[in-house]
C-alpha cells in the first residue's frame, strides 16, 4: 500500500514544529496537520513569555547564582512528588530533561539563533524545606523575543522544508480517528473544516467542508492539552484540590480542546495522570480579549499582601510567586474562586509583569531602548492599561475607598475594612526593623540579596499604608486554566505505550499531549520554564526516533 508521507505530525505547535524540523533534517517527507488556520502556526508558544528552565547557565553565573545538575534534580524531585506506578516513565523523562537543561539545551538553542534576556527570573520559590517544592535558585530564562522569538528558528526550518518539498502544511484538518494496519498505526482520518481566516487566537468556525484520509509509516501526536475545554478540566479535576471552580478564565484559546488525546486513546494508547494539571491563581480578565474568557496571568514579585475573598491573609508560605498549586489547593477550601492582591503603586511599578508575548512588547520586539524604559518611574505600559481598563483593578488613595471598590467588584460585602486594616497595620509594623517574625517580610528581604531581584523585580520594603508609596491598589485574582500535566504515556523515544506497557507500533506523542514527556514529566508540580522546554525536548526526541524508524 502506498503512503502519502513518511510521517504525519498532528499539531503545528512548538512540539510539532520541532519534530517536523528534525524529520526534514533527516530527509523524511512529512505532512503536518492542524485544525486551525495558518495564522495559528506555532500554537500556544506564540503567546508565551518565552521562559526556559536552564541549569548552571552563563546568565546565572553572571548574576552570581551557583547552580548544578544535582541541585536542579533535587528540586525537580521535591516538586514532582512521583508516587505512582505510572510515574516510571515520567521519572525517567524528568531525569533526562534535567540532564538536557544542565547540558546541551542552551548551546543547541544558541546554535539556532535563540538568545536570552540577561536577568534570570526566580519562579516557584517554594518556601518549604530543601527537599520540598520549589526552585532553590533563579532558573527562569526569558527568551529575547519571548514566545515568537523561540518559535522563529523552528518556523524558519519548517518553512524551508516546505519550500524544498519535504514538509506539507495542511491547515483546517481536524483529526477524528487513527487507524491501524497489521497492528501498526498508519492511517489518519478526519474532517476538513471550512477556511476561516481570522487573527491568531480568535475562535474559528467548526463547519465541516469535507473529509480526508492519509497514510504514513508513523504518526506523531503533538496536539496540546485541555486548557481551553473547561468541561474536560472539570471532569479531570483532582479531588485533592477540592471542588472545581465555578468560574474560571482561559489562559489558552478554545481550540486547545484535548480531543486528540481521546482519539489516540481510542486507537490503543494509554493516558496516565489525567488528574494532574497546572492552573494559575493570579489570573485577571483581559480588558481587550482575543478569545472567550481570555485571562492574563500576573507574574508577581513577592511583596503584595495576598488575601482571600473575605480579607484573610493566605497562610505561610503562600506568598506571591512561591507555590502555585499549594495556593490553588488552599483557595478551593475557602468557598470562593477568587482572591486579592493588596499593594501600592511603588510595588506595582517594580513587581508586576504580565505573562504573554503581547503583554511585553519591549521584550517581544527585542527593543533594548524600551526594555531600559522599565527602569523609569511608573508602571509598564501594559500594566498601566490594566489599571485603567481592567475589571479586576481598584485604585484608591485610602483604605476605606479601596475596600468599597473591592466589594463593588464582587457585588458582596465580603471584605471587612476593620479586619483588613488590622492585618495591614500589623504587617506594616514589621517593616520598622531589620528583623521580623513575618516570614513574607523575611522572604522579601531575602529576595533582594539576589542581584536580579534587587535591580528589577522586588520593591524596597515599605509600609503599605505609607502615603508616599501610594495610591493603594487591589487586584481581584481568578483561577486561570493553563496546562495538562498528564497525557499519553511514552517511552524515552516518544513511542506511545499501550495499557500493557508495550509500544503501540507507529504512534508517537510529544509536548503537552504526552504530559511533556512520559505522560507527566512534571509529576504534581512544575518548576516553571519547563513547558516550552518540554515541547522542545520531547518533540526533538519524537522527530529523531520516528525518522530512524521509517528510514
Amino acid at each position: 500500500m502506498s503512503y502519502d508521507a513518511d510521517v504525519i505530525v498532528i499539531g503545528a505547535g512548538l512540539a510539532g514544529l520541532t519534530a517536523a524540523a528534525e524529520l526534514a533534517d533527516a530527509g523524511r517527507k512529512v505532512i503536518v496537520l492542524d485544525q486551525e488556520g495558518p495564522s495559528s502556526l506555532g500554537g500556544q508558544a506564540f503567546w508565551s513569555f518565552g521562559g526556559l528552565f536552564l541549569v548552571d547557565s552563563p546568565e546565572q553565573r553572571r548574576m552570581r547564582v551557583r547552580d548544578s545538575r544535582e541541585l536542579a534534580w533535587q528540586d525537580w524531585q521535591g516538586s514532582a512528588g512521583f508516587d505512582r506506578p505510572e510515574d516510571y516513565w515520567p521519572r525517567r523523562w524528568a531525569e533526562a530533561y534535567v540532564d538536557f537543561a544542565a547540558g546541551e539545551k542552551r548551546s543547541w538553542l544558541h546554535q539556532r539563533g535563540v538568545r536570552f534576556f540577561p536577568v534570570v527570573g526566580w519562579a516557584e520559590r517554594g518556601g518549604y524545606g530543601a527537599t520540598g517544592h520549589g526552585n532553590s535558585v533563579p532558573r527562569f530564562h526569558i527568551t529575547w523575543g519571548t514566545g515568537p522569538g523561540l518559535l522563529e528558528p523552528f518556523v524558519r526550518r519548517v518553512e524551508a522544508a516546505v519550500a524544498s518539498g519535504l514538509v506539507d502544511l495542511r491547515f483546517r484538518h481536524r483529526v477524528t480517528a487513527l487507524g491501524r494496519t497489521g497492528g501498526a498505526v498508519d492511517t489518519v482520518s478526519g474532517e476538513v473544516l471550512v477556511p476561516h481566516d481570522v487573527e491568531r487566537g480568535v475562535a474559528t468556525s467548526r463547519e465541516v467542508a469535507g473529509a480526508f484520509e492519509l497514510r504514513a509509516q508513523a504518526v506523531i501526536v503533538t496536539s496540546g492539552g485541555i486548557g481551553g475545554n473547561h468541561d474536560l478540566v472539570r471532569s479531570n479535576w483532582p479531588a485533592r484540590l477540592g471542588e472545581p471552580p465555578r468560574r474560571m478564565l482561559s489562559g489558552v484559546p478554545a481550540h486547545v480542546d484535548g480531543l486528540m488525546i481521546g482519539v489516540a486513546e481510542r486507537a490503543g494508547g494509554r493516558v496516565v495522570n489525567p488528574d494532574r494539571m497546572w492552573h494559575y491563581t493570579e489570573g485577571i480578565e483581559n480588558w481587550n480579549p482575543i478569545w472567550n474568557r481570555h485571562g492574563i496571568r500576573i507574574l508577581p514579585g513577592p511583596s503584595s499582601l495576598w488575601i482571600d475573598a473575605r480579607g484573610n491573609r493566605l497562610p505561610v508560605p503562600l506568598f506571591p510567586g512561591f507555590d502555585t498549586l499549594g495556593t490553588l489547593e488552599h483557595i478551593m477550601t475557602t468557598g470562593y474562586d477568587h482572591t486579592w492582591f493588596v499593594l501600592t503603586q511603588k510595588i506595582i511599578e517594580k513587581e508586576f509583569a504580565l505573562s504573554g508575548s503581547e503583554q511585553n512588547p519591549d521584550l517581544t520586539g527585542k527593543s533594548v531602548r524600551q526594555v531600559l524604559g522599565r527602569a523609569r518611574a511608573g508602571a509598564p505600559g501594559p500594566v498601566a492599561a490594566f489599571m485603567r481598563e481592567g475589571a479586576d483593578f481598584v485604585v484608591e488613595r485610602d483604605l476605606s475607598a479601596l475596600v468599597r471598590g473591592m466589594n463593588a467588584i464582587t457585588g458582596e460585602d465580603l471584605v471587612d475594612e476593620d479586619g483588613l486594616a488590622r492585618e495591614i497595620t500589623a504587617r506594616d509594623r514589621e517593616i520598622a526593623n531589620r528583623f521580623t517574625k513575618d516570614l513574607q517580610v523575611t522572604a522579601i528581604r531575602g529576595a533582594r540579596h539576589y542581584l536580579g531581584d534587587k535591580l528589577i523585580r522586588v520593591a524596597t520594603p515599605h509600609r503599605l499604608l505609607d502615603p508616599a508609596a501610594g495610591p493603594l491598589i487591589a487586584v481581584r485574582l481568578n483561577i486561570l486554566t493553563r496546562k495538562s500535566l498528564g497525557g499519553l504515556e511514552t517511552d524515552l523515544s516518544s513511542r506511545v505505550l499501550t495499557a500493557a506497557g508495550e509500544p503501540l507500533p507507529g504512534l508517537y506523542a510529544a509536548g503537552e499531549a504526552a504530559g511533556f514527556g512520559g505522560g507527566g514529566v512534571h509529576g504534581y508540580r512544575s518548576l516553571e520554564g519547563t513547558f516550552l522546554g518540554g515541547c522542545l525536548f520531547s518533540g526533538r526526541a519524537a522527530g529523531r526516533a520516528a525518522a530512524q524508524a521509517v528510514g
